[in-house]
């Protein structure tokens, strides 16, 4: 059996960035919390590692010297930096909070360590939850993202000589990554997200690519509003496993944002923890070594609940369906698993499908033939 990473300190669940933030890191501690309940960290296979900070080297990878150096100065007080020049603002999506650059380089060192224990073969998956921040731009905050950690990792395996294929399962489109190596065919990055004509930040159609030698290596399945778990499986599982296998990967770097979830406040999609299982299964039996990272998600007990599945699968253990006493008891529920599935508006049902049909129809048409696929 492969050994399973999975990184986490508390350093990186206790910074808040606005009382009325939307983005509460205690829900990695929340999630950290449940697996511990579930005894998961004494699994022979399971591998509990601390992060490490990202270097200012490793974060130029990405990110602009002009741009590290603002983040710093932002997180330290300093007040002679305008920070609306590089993303953020005080009632916006990236408010300045404290240490906050420490707290970015801490989640982005999270993924590079489990990226380095995945390529040299000290693990067969590692999962940092902190991680799958993939709205970042070289220059500039966003999405409540600072630093591009999914597009960093990538790097790092790019330097080690890997094809990557990154798969982003998060709600909202992941425009920073797809941004990063949209004239690169060693990267495939899919995206299956909401639609970007109803949701932030507005990209990912289909159309969008790539250019030059890396035209068909961005590919985006976008959904309608109310997209449930039936639709979504069968789209995901047309489009993603075949387009793969076709490009035949180094490894997969996954992030697995869980905002697609039905009571998630801030999107529209209606997936269950049975539905969103299910797809990070696919992603699974692909057994490529893999990089799972968190993502969205703003229901934070849908999040403990949907990671602890996650890291469950990877171990190959089901955790039992009755939560934990300590856990059901603070965050009143009493099951991991949804045990009913959302009724979406019926009057969308019909656009849902033909949206659905329409948009996997254009991919295998225009992105299918460049890998060889019908």
């Amino acid at each position: 059996m492969r050994r399973v990473a999975f990184i986490y300190e508390d350093a990186l669940s206790q910074h808040e960035l606005r009382s009325d933030h939307p983005m509460r890191p205690v829900r990695l501690r929340y999630t950290y919390d449940l697996l511990r309940e579930y005894g998961a960290f004494d699994h022979p296979q399971a591998v509990l590692l601390d992060p490490r900070l990202a270097t200012e080297g490793e974060l130029g990878w990405l990110h602009t010297p002009e741009y590290i150096a603002a983040v710093k100065a932002l997180g330290s007080g300093l007040t002679n930096v305008d920070g609306t020049r590089f993303g953020f603002s005080g009632a916006g999506d990236n408010p300045v909070y404290p240490n906050m650059f420490e707290v970015a380089a801490l989640s982005t060192g999270g993924s590079l360590l489990a990226a380095e224990a995945v390529a040299n073969g000290d693990v067969g998956a590692a999962f940092n939850i902190s991680g799958g921040l993939h709205h970042a731009a070289p220059g500039h905050a966003s999405g409540f993202c600072v630093f591009n950690d999914p597009a960093l990792a990538i790097h790092y395996f790019l330097n080690k000589g890997m094809r990557v294929v990154y798969v982003d399962i998060d709600a909202h489109h992941g425009d920073g990554v797809q941004e990063a190596f949209y004239t690169d065919d060693r990267v495939l990055t899919i995206s299956v997200h909401e639609s970007g004509q109803y949701l932030f930040p507005g990209t990912g159609a289909v159309i969008e690519m790539g250019v030059g030698t890396g035209r068909g290596y961005s590919v985006n399945l976008p959904l309608f509003p109310y997209t449930g778990d039936d639709d979504y499986i069968e789209g995901f599982g047309q489009v993603v496993p075949p387009l793969i296998r076709a490009f035949n990967p180094d490894v997969l770097v996954a992030q697995l944002g869980i905002d697609s979830y039905h009571r998630d406040p801030l999107t529209h999609l209606q997936m269950t923890t049975e539905g969103y299982i299910e797809v990070v299964r696919q992603l699974i039996e692909l057994g490529l070594p893999l990089l799972a990272l968190g993502g969205g998600g703003y229901d934070v007990n849908a999040v403990a609940r949907a990671w602890t599945l996650v890291y469950g699968m990877l171990l190959d253990v089901e955790w039992p369906n009755i939560l934990p006493p300590g856990f059901a008891r603070k965050h009143g529920v009493g099951h991991l698993r949804d045990e009913t599935s959302p009724e979406g508006p019926e009057e969308l049902k019909v656009d849902i499908r033909r949206h659905l049909e329409a948009t996997v129809g254009e991919i295998r048409q225009q992105i299918f033939p460049i890998h060889g696929l019908k």
